[in-house]
Formats: C-alpha cells, structure tokens, sequence
C-alpha cells in the first residue's frame, strides 16, 4: 500500500507539473496586437490631419497602447469626398479591425455600410439621434457611440458674435454642402430663427465646388451689410482655405469651424476639433478592454474656445470689442 501510494503521488506531482508548464508558456507568450481602423475627414498632407493623428496616437500612448507594440493603426484620410469615405470604410472594414474610429458623419454613414458588428466610435458628429446613428445618446443601442459636435443652440451664438465684432452685418450667407451635412436642416433653422432677433436676414447657399463658393460669397458682396458663416461641415473644412480667400477678396467678415480664422477667416467659435480624437481614443481603449458600445453614453461638448484673426479683422476694418478679446482663446496678428 505504501509503494501504491507514493507512486500515485508521483504521478499527481508529474501531471500538475505537466499541466503548469502550458500556463507558464502562455504568460511568456507576447501580448496579441489589437487592430483599429481610422476614417479622417481631412486630405493626408493637411496640418489638421496630422494634428489630430497625433492627438490620437499620444492619448491611447497614455492608456498604454503603443503603435507596433501592442496596437496597429490603419489610417484613411477622405479629403471630404463622400466617394472617397465609401472606398476607405469598405478598406478599413475589409482589415477586420477590432473597433472602428469615424471622424464626420459622413464616415460613420460610410462605416455603417459595411458593418453592424464592428464598434464604432465617432467624432465630430452633429445631431447622431436625428441622423439615427444612436438610439438614445444616453444608451447608444447598436455599435455606435462617441462625441457630437455641433448643435443647433450653438449656431444662434455664431450669429452673436459675428454681430458683436461686425455691427454692420444685415445679411448673412450660409454656405453649406447639402451631400456632405445631411444634419444641416436644424441647425440652418436655429441660425434662421436666432439671426432677426439681431437685426440681420439669412440666406442659404448650397455649394458643390470652389466655383459655386465664389459665386454664392461675390453675391452676397454685392450690396453693403454682408456676412459669411461657413457652415460646419467636412466640406467646408476641405475648402476652408477657398472660403477665407474669397471672404477676403469681397470684404466679407465671417465665422467658422477654428480652421476657418486660421486659414484667413474672421473667426470661430467652437470645441476644440483636434483634441475631441483624444477623446475618441478614451473610448476607442475602453471598448478593447471589453466594454459594450452599447452601453457607452454619448458624449456632447463641454468646453468652447474662441478663435479672431485679428489681421483679418484689421485689412476688414473692423475692432474686435474687448469683451469679445477677453473671450478668445487664440488671437492670430
């Protein structure tokens, strides 16, 4: 009996020591790379591209996802082309990421084309219940979550302080791209309403291409009292360095996205549209580390920043008022 159970004990011993040397091999083994796709609205070479790569990449950094070490990063830049975003979503899809990063609506609408299951976190999105991308923001429902841009309480406020620095201003043109802001119904209705209680009239100019811009702005140069707001919208941001040229051209004071004054606009008055990707990248790390789009809330702005160039508003003629300084956050001279 003493010989029976001392081999047994041996046998145990050899079988869990067996059994351990599996274990020990897997925590050796290196940690598996995740995959993640992302669709940017801007051209590759375009400042505000690299940016918002850049925010990207540094904020998942923090979150201890590091490029080549445990994360791979499929980037695709649509330079605004509703044909382009088709082709890059189907590419980026194509690559069976583990979540998706969507930067417009137009990528997310692109995305959404190819894929039901893959996680999709967006970013300067306007209006994603109306769009029905989401089915409440408060629980998101489907695949789909992440942080809104503009809303239409926000639009009455360009229409302010465009009047504040320009108090010449009657009339206001609205440039938009119906194809690229299937969202500009309601905030081209709160620009509508807000506008009289300022004493200026809207107009509504949809454009397609750099001709149409010129032709809309050289329109509404025409007669005194004129003003520009370029509508937020992936086009636009594509075109911002044709917007602020032709405003310039016909003396037009106008208000933007941040990268309208920085390409020669009067001003803007928004959230911060580069660091809104590190945001991005919270989620984009929260549903690696298994959390359920479906269950993230999506999020809306909390903080705004203004933007004057001041050169801009000198060769306009116009004085930013100081109580308008005294709310920008960047000054260009």
């Amino acid at each position: 009996m003493r010989i029976r159970l001392l081999r047994r004990r041996g046998l145990i011993a050899a079988f869990l020591g067996a059994a351990a040397w599996p274990l020990a091999g897997r925590t050796e083994q290196p940690e598996r790379t995740r995959r993640v796709g992302v669709l940017l609205l801007w051209p590759e070479n375009d400042p505000m591209a690299r940016a918002s790569v850049t925010a990207f990449a540094q904020a998942l950094g923090h979150l201890g996802w590091i490029e080549g070490k445990n994360i791979r990063i499929d980037y695709r830049f649509a330079a605004g082309d509703p044909n382009l975003f088709k082709t890059y979503a189907a590419e980026l899809v194509g690559l069976m990421p583990d979540v998706l990063l969507a930067d417009a609506s137009l990528a997310i609408a692109a995305l959404r084309q190819q894929t039901r299951t893959i996680p999709i976190v967006f970013v300067n999105v306007s209006d994603p219940l109306g769009q029905g991308f989401v089915k409440s923001l408060a629980r998101p429902g489907g695949n789909i979550t992440g942080f809104t841009a503009y809303d239409a309480p926000l639009m009455g406020k360009w229409v302010q302080l465009l009047k504040e620095i320009a108090p010449n201003v009657t009339r206001v043109v609205v440039i938009f791209n119906p194809n690229t802001a299937p969202y500009a119904t309601p905030l081209n209705r709160a620009i509508e309403a807000a506008a009289p209680s300022f004493g200026i009239t809207a107009t509504f100019a949809p454009v397609h291409d750099d001709a149409e811009i010129e032709e809309a702005i050289a329109a509404e140069a025409r007669e005194p009292g004129g003003g520009l707001i370029a509508f937020p919208d992936s086009f636009n941001v594509a075109h911002r360095a044709v917007i602020s040229a032709a405003a310039a051209r016909h003396g037009l004071p106008g208000i933007g996205t941040p990268d309208f004054p920085r390409a020669g606009g009067l001003m803007s008055y928004s959230f911060d549209t580069v660091e809104v990707h590190a945001q991005g990248a919270s989620y984009i790390d929260r549903i690696l580390k298994g959390a359920n789009p479906a269950d993230l809330p999506v999020q809306q702005p909390t903080k705004y920043s203004m933007v004057i160039n001041l050169r801009t508003a000198k060769t306009l003629g116009l004085t930013a008022p100081p109580a308008v300084l005294a709310l920008a956050d960047e000054v260009i001279e």
